[in-house]
């Protein structure tokens, strides 16, 4: 039986409106409270009557994936009053790794890579700390303990887990731990312990974001691992090789190298395809120095287990000569796939974009009006987690709270976590060149020594700044990279200057905070064209 409703005895406050109202299916009295076009009921039954009210939907919005995106955008639509619930499952890897709420960042993505980022950097400190005076155990006696760390590092996912968890109840979002796939536009059927269920909602999110691929050879699923089994390996990896040279690959090539593990990095291409290139090799060559083996222009052709456990690995290289070498374990970083096909989005209507797996949306609407994506979902934007955050947030304002702010895409500050660090924001030099020409373009660079290297003598081949800019007026700043230590919490400020088109007098005008290295970028001053030395003169020159 449809329910009527009856408004009455108006009250206007801060901004609300509340009503009382009278129902006609023996509800007693409720209150409804209005903000913007959405009205949050409050009863005995909400589901019913809200339900009702807005159509035949048993949900205002369904997000059909637990991590970052999804969660913001449930969160805040909770907030401003809609019913949402969120379907979350991690299907195990081929090795049977798992994990909880959250979504990749949280559990096999951000947090456990700079973990043990972080972990890396503290066995180079042991090194620097004896040339401060700290009186220690010769560094090459000092061993690191992999259980140890993979323990730490489990436990602090598995407290976010239960944090998540706990939010979602407060915020009245209901979460169920199944697989959900559209019967139809508006109908959401999932898969729990408790048996199947169909949800019906207004709104539809698809964030259910990627999982890394394997490349189609002989014994890579069955004995290669992926990003998503490093953090959480029983026994140390021993002699890894990496195959991939992406983000992802450098970074953990980075981190096993800084915990005493040899690592091998197989290279499609180049390093950090889509970076700006010579960051890239910067990046590159700091690794080889560290130990890091680079086998270059290379595809893996097998991998086969010997009797003794280890893996016996084949590749070729562009010349197509043959090569094999025994290593511990194998890491493919060869790319990640959205996980969009197990969707079923032919019964809803929605389209895939042209590469097959991904949403080609505008302000994050696919082709049928009702239904979202935010997140690695979504055709040719940023696959990160902030990224996703923001996106989901302001979605939910648009749907929820009549707000008319979109997402915007350009100038997204990220950072590569590999030993010496890589911050970048806005364009690679060479696509500030292919866009405006390279006559337009104006390239200040610099190396620099930051003061804690002094004492240790390290080198600072490897720390590079670049600024690229126009060559008209102002000199309208374009991209910012930076090679360093810190180079995340470096390139966050410099992020927002670029969000509020930061010219390079401005930056030249900026008074630096000494001795830092973030300061650099406001010393900087010799072009690429000038053909000058850019290596440091002084510490105050």
């Amino acid at each position: 039986m449809a329910t009527a409703v009856c408004l009455r005895n108006v009250i206007r406050f801060k901004g609300f409106t509340r009503y009382r109202v009278s129902v006609t299916n023996n509800h007693a009295f409720s209150t409804v409270v209005q903000r913007s076009n959405l009205f949050s009921i409050i009863t005995s039954k909400p589901t019913d009557i809200l339900g009702r009210i807005k159509g035949d939907t048993e949900y205002d919005l369904i997000v059909i994936g637990g991590g970052s995106g999804g969660l913001a955008c449930a969160k805040e639509a909770a907030g401003l009053g809609a019913k949402v619930a969120v379907l979350d499952y991690v299907t195990p890897t081929p090795i049977g790794t798992k994990w909880g709420l959250g979504g990749t960042c949280v559990n096999v993505g951000c947090i456990p890579k700079k973990l043990m980022h972080q972990a890396a950097l503290l066995g180079e400190a042991v090194h620097d700390a004896q040339k401060y005076g700290w009186e220690l155990p010769e560094a090459s006696t000092i061993k690191h303990n992999w259980e140890s760390l993979r323990e730490a590092v489990q436990n602090h996912i598995k407290s976010v887990n239960w944090v998540t968890r706990v939010e979602l109840r407060d915020k009245k979002v209901e979460y169920i731990n199944g697989l959900g796939s559209f019967k139809d536009p508006h109908t959401i059927e999932t898969v729990t312990k408790q048996g199947q269920r169909l949800l019906t909602g207004k709104y539809i999110l698809i964030a259910v974001g990627g999982r890394p691929r394997y490349p189609d050879i002989p014994g890579a699923v069955e004995y290669g691992i992926t990003s998503d089994d490093i953090f959480s390996l029983d026994s140390p990896p021993g002699k890894t090789l990496i195959v991939g040279a992406g983000y992802i690959g450098l970074e953990c090539a980075g981190f096993l190298n800084g915990l005493g593990y040899e690592a091998t990095v197989m290279v499609r291409s180049v390093p950090l395809r889509g970076f700006d290139q010579q960051m890239a090799g910067i990046i590159a060559e700091s690794m080889e120095l560290k130990g890091i083996k680079f086998l270059n222009k290379c595809l893996p052709t097998s991998v086969k287990k010997q009797d003794n456990g280890r893996l016996l690995i084949s590749w070729k290289n562009n010349q197509n000569e043959e090569f094999s070498d025994v290593f511990d374990t194998i890491l493919f970083a060869i790319g990640r796939k959205a996980l969009t096909q197990e969707l079923l989005l032919d019964n809803a209507g929605v389209k895939l974009s042209e590469d097959g797996d991904k949403l080609d949306c505008l302000n994050e609407q696919t082709n049928i009006p009702h239904i979202y994506a935010v997140g690695d979902v979504l055709y040719r934007k940023p696959e990160l987690t902030p990224v996703a955050i923001q996106a989901g947030k302001l979605l939910a304002k648009r749907l929820f709270a009549n707000s008319q702010e979109v997402m915007d895409y350009d100038n997204v500050a990220t950072t590569i976590f590999t030993p010496m660090e890589y911050g970048t924001v806005g364009l690679s030099e060479e696509v500030a060149i292919q866009r405006h020409g390279e006559e337009n373009i104006e390239t200040y660079h610099a190396y620099y020594k930051p003061t804690e290297f002094f004492i240790p003598q390290r080198s600072i081949v490897h720390c590079y700044i670049k600024v690229v800019a126009l060559r008209t007026g102002d000199q309208q700043i374009l991209g910012m990279h930076f090679v360093g230590p810190q180079a995340g919490e470096v390139i966050q400020g410099f992020a927002a200057a670029m969000k509020c088109n930061i010219t390079f007098k401005q930056l030249s005008n900026t008074v630096g905070i000494h001795p830092t290295t973030a300061e650099e970028f406001t010393r900087i001053n010799i072009t690429k064209r000038s053909g000058k030395d850019p290596n440091p003169q002084s510490c105050c020159s």
